[in-house]
C-alpha cells in the first residue's frame, strides 16, 4: 500500500510504502494521511494488509485480526468514518461463505468503499452546486476551513468537491482559504489543489475570517466535517465553530459537506464525541524550532458547531437544511442518490 506523505507537501510529493496494519496506524497516527474519509479507506486497505499476514501464520487468524482492528480503530479517536470503514471490513468477514477467499473479499470489500467514496463526493458536488445555485445564483465568493478536497477523500473532495462543481458552472469568483493551524492544512493543500485546477484562490489567516466575511462580499462558508451527530451537531476541525457563529453575525450562509458515513445516529450530541487532543509541541515549534520555550500549550483537534448555526448539511443521500435529529434519522433511512 502506497500513501502521499500529505506532510511534505506541497513542496514534494512523496510516497511512502506500507506492508502491514501497524505500518498504517502509524501513518494515520502521523498524519500521513488526513481527513476522514481518506482515513477510513486508508485503514480498511490497512486491514487487508493485515489480514494477508494473519492468514499467511495460520492459526486462529480471525481472533489476530481482531487486534488489528483495534490498533487502526484508536489511531484517530473522532471521525466517524473510521470505525464506520472497519465495521463494513468485520462485517464482510462474518458474511464469509465456506468457499470464500477471506483476502480477496476483504481487499474487493476495501476497494468498494474508496470507489463508493469517490461516488459519493462527485453526488455531493453536484446537490451542493444545485443549493448554491437556488440561493444565490450569481458569481460570488467562498469560504472554506482545512483540506476537504481529493487529498482527504477517496479522489475529489466533500466541500472542496462542492466548491470545484460552482467553479465548472461558473458561480465561484474567488475562494478564501483559512490557512488552518496548526498544520496548515488549508494553505499547504486546500490551495495547492485548488491553484491546479486553475480556481483563483487567496490564503489568509484564520483570525482573518470576520474580516473577510464583513468586507469580501462571501456569502457561503463551506467545510467538511468528521463525526455529525444525531442531532446535528458537527465535529470538524478546530475553528469551524467559530466560522459558523461569526458566519450568522454576518448574514452569511454556512454549508456542511459529508457523505453519510460520517453521520452517527447513535451519538445523541456533540457532546458525546471524544475530541482528539494532540501534542503542544505541534503549535510550540515549527520544524522543531521552538518558538515558545517553556510555554503550555492547549492543541485541541477538532470543535463541535451547533445544529442551530447551520444553514445546510449536504450528503450523497440528500441535502438536509436546518439539521435536527428528525430530518437526519429521515435521511439516514434513505437510499444513496445517483
Amino acid at each position: 500500500m502506497y500513501l502521499l506523505d500529505q506532510r511534505a507537501l506541497p513542496f514534494t510529493q512523496t510516497w511512502l510504502r506500507y506492508d502491514s496494519a501497524e505500518g498504517v496506524a502509524e501513518a494515520l497516527r502521523t498524519m500521513v494521511v488526513r481527513g476522514a474519509p481518506a482515513i477510513g479507506i486508508a485503514a480498511a486497505f490497512g486491514l487487508v494488509l493485515a489480514a494477508r499476514q494473519r492468514l499467511a501464520a495460520g492459526g486462529a487468524w480471525r481472533a489476530a485480526l481482531e487486534q488489528d482492528f483495534a490498533l487502526l480503530l484508536h489511531t484517530r479517536p473522532t471521525g466517524a468514518n473510521l470505525g464506520w470503514a472497519l465495521n463494513r471490513m468485520r462485517e464482510r468477514l462474518q458474511r464469509l461463505r465456506e468457499r470464500d477467499d477471506p483476502l480477496a473479499a476483504l481487499e474487493a470489500e476495501a476497494l468498494e468503499i474508496h470507489a463508493s467514496d469517490r461516488e459519493a463526493n462527485l453526488t455531493m458536488a453536484q446537490l451542493g452546486t444545485d443549493l448554491i445555485r437556488r440561493q444565490q445564483g450569481n458569481v460570488q465568493a467562498l469560504l472554506t476551513h482545512c483540506n476537504t478536497g481529493a487529498l482527504a477523500t477517496g479522489g475529489f473532495g466533500t466541500a472542496l468537491g462542492v466548491i470545484r462543481g460552482a467553479w465548472l458552472d461558473g458561480m465561484v469568483e474567488r475562494v478564501y482559504a483559512n490557512e488552518t493551524r496548526p498544520w496548515l492544512q488549508g494553505s499547504r493543500l486546500t490551495a495547492w489543489e485548488l491553484a491546479n485546477d486553475g480556481i483563483p484562490v487567496t490564503v489568509n489567516a484564520d483570525s482573518a475570517a470576520a474580516h473577510l466575511m464583513k468586507t469580501k462580499g462571501i456569502t457561503w462558508v463551506i467545510v467538511g466535517a468528521d463525526c455529525i451527530t444525531a442531532n446535528g451537531d458537527v465535529v470538524s476541525k478546530i475553528g469551524t465553530y467559530q466560522l459558523a457563529v461569526t458566519a450568522m453575525h454576518h448574514g452569511v450562509r454556512f454549508m456542511v459537506v459529508a457523505p453519510s458515513s460520517t453521520i452517527d445516529l447513535t451519538l445523541a450530541s456533540g457532546d458525546e464525541v471524544s475530541l482528539e487532543i494532540r501534542d503542544s509541541r505541534e503549535l510550540l515549534e515549527v520544524h522543531g524550532h521552538p518558538v515558545a520555550p517553556g510555554m503550555e500549550a492547549f492543541n485541541p483537534v477538532f470543535d463541535v458547531t451547533p445544529a442551530d448555526l447551520i444553514d445546510a448539511i449536504v450528503t450523497e443521500k440528500g441535502v438536509v437544511e436546518r439539521p435536527d435529529t428528525a430530518k437526519l434519522t429521515q435521511l439516514m433511512c434513505r437510499k444513496r442518490l445517483h
